[in-house]
């Protein structure tokens, strides 16, 4: 059974442009109706210790009080209740792919843009790092993939590597060298080859981006059908290296937001359909 790492505290609203704060419970909807054969567990928060191995700890602190602007530029106390969980999620499917050895899944976003010191881009925490942090501290040998097919340059991802000298982790974000519809088919015809560059991880994290579609207005450039067949390379490359991967929505931004659910709910078929 595929587990979905979900709980209603995970979500908010965040009066933003951005629906990621409130996109899980509609994505969990949508995949209840579509998908009965998944599991649900629900996860719990991040601590805070957890979020500062990531993190300046006087950021977390400040962010959880209210006293900072999240990722979303404000202080609303409903976001700021609703981030340990999200990151939680996170850690919670990265734990769970590694123990089956196969797939595990966080209807979350809103991770890659968050640095060390700073959020932005609608990202206040980077869940992607603290996941891999956490687990590396559980198991100090391990290394953790980050792949990133958002449509956004996951600038947050790297300079927590960065700043921390994380070398146990190997990060690709797709958007440091695809953002074109005319690359398009070279794009899926290499990913494969950029799969296979986690070869040596123990675990992937896999942010599954809605927003590269070509319909979205912070986006635009692979086609329904492109997006499928782009998770559908990642976890059939998964599987056939043994690797686990956890992954999540990452942004989709149109309107209205049954165009994002659409897309979310073709990752998960083509999930479903890889690992059953």
């Amino acid at each position: 059974m595929i587990t979905v790492h979900y709980c209603a505290a995970m979500v908010a609203d965040a009066q933003s442009f951005s629906p990621s704060a409130g996109k899980p419970r509609a994505v969990v909807a949508s995949w209840r109706e579509r998908f009965p054969m998944l599991g649900y567990r629900e996860p719990a928060p991040a601590t805070f210790a957890q979020l500062a191995l990531a993190h300046d700890p006087a950021y977390v602190r400040d962010v959880l009080a209210g006293d900072r602007p999240n990722g979303f530029g404000n202080c609303l106390p409903e976001v700021a209740a609703a981030l340990p969980y999200t990151s939680g999620a996170m850690l919670a499917a990265a734990r769970d792919a590694l123990a089956n050895g196969q797939v595990a899944v966080a209807p979350v976003s809103g991770f890659h843009h968050a640095c060390y010191a700073s959020g932005g881009g609608f990202c206040t925490f980077n869940g992607l790092a603290v996941a891999a942090l956490v687990l590396r501290a559980e198991h100090p040998a391990l290394r953790v993939g980050i792949l990133d097919c958002d449509e956004h340059y996951g600038n947050g991802t790297d300079d927590i590597i960065r700043r921390l000298r994380l070398g146990w982790i190997e990060h690709y974000t797709a958007a440091s060298e695809w953002r074109r519809p005319q690359q398009a088919k070279d794009f899926l015809a290499q990913l494969p080859a950029l799969t296979q560059r986690f070869a040596g991880c123990d675990v992937l994290l896999y942010q599954a981006g809605a927003d590269p579609h070509i319909d979205d207005p912070l986006g635009g450039w692979l086609s329904t059908a492109q997006l499928h067949e782009r998770d559908r390379i990642v976890f059939a490359q998964c599987r056939a290296m043994r690797l686990p991967v956890a992954w999540n929505l990452a942004g989709g931004y149109q309107s209205p937001l049954r165009k994002v659910l659409d897309i979310h709910d073709h990752t998960m078929q083509v999930c479903v359909a890889t690992y059953s």
